[in-house]
């Protein structure tokens, strides 16, 4: 399994949105700037969390994107499986992928499900509000 930069840029735009909710709708283009992404990718990204739902838009003036829930109701499991074709290490494991035929003597197919199901939870139980908190001043004491 690797994150797909979609994915890392979903979960950094969510982050963001998430520091500025007070702030009302944010522009695309302040966007952009703030995480140093193209607009244009950051376009197609935007495009699938409003899709999804995760994201409100509003177009034109004073126009721009928000959050539709708190941050902690939001996992990073749930935004990567959006963006990301599968979290699965393996495809035999993938939701989506026709059985495989050799699965009933596979030796490895356990392990694969359980590293998938560890994937899974670990993801699933993390949320944006948990990764707003990591890196906050005054937790980096040095002694």
């Amino acid at each position: 399994m690797l994150i797909s930069t979609r994915g890392r840029y979903a979960l950094r735009v969510m982050i963001d949105l998430a520091e500025h909710q007070t702030d009302g709708f944010i522009p695309l283009k302040i966007l952009a700037a703030r995480q140093e992404i193209s607009e244009k990718y950051l376009e197609n990204i935007i495009k699938l969390l409003v899709k999804a739902g995760l994201l409100n838009g509003v177009r034109g003036k004073g126009g721009g994107y928000r959050l539709t829930r708190p941050p902690e109701q939001y996992t990073v499991g749930a935004i990567l499986r959006l963006t990301e074709e599968s979290l699965a290490p393996v495809s035999c494991v993938d939701p989506a992928a026709s059985a495989c035929v050799r699965a009933a003597e596979c030796r490895t197919l356990p392990m694969w499900q359980g590293l998938n199901q560890v994937i899974n939870d670990y993801l699933d139980h993390i949320t944006v509000a948990d990764l707003m908190q990591q890196g906050e001043a005054g937790n980096d004491y040095i002694i």
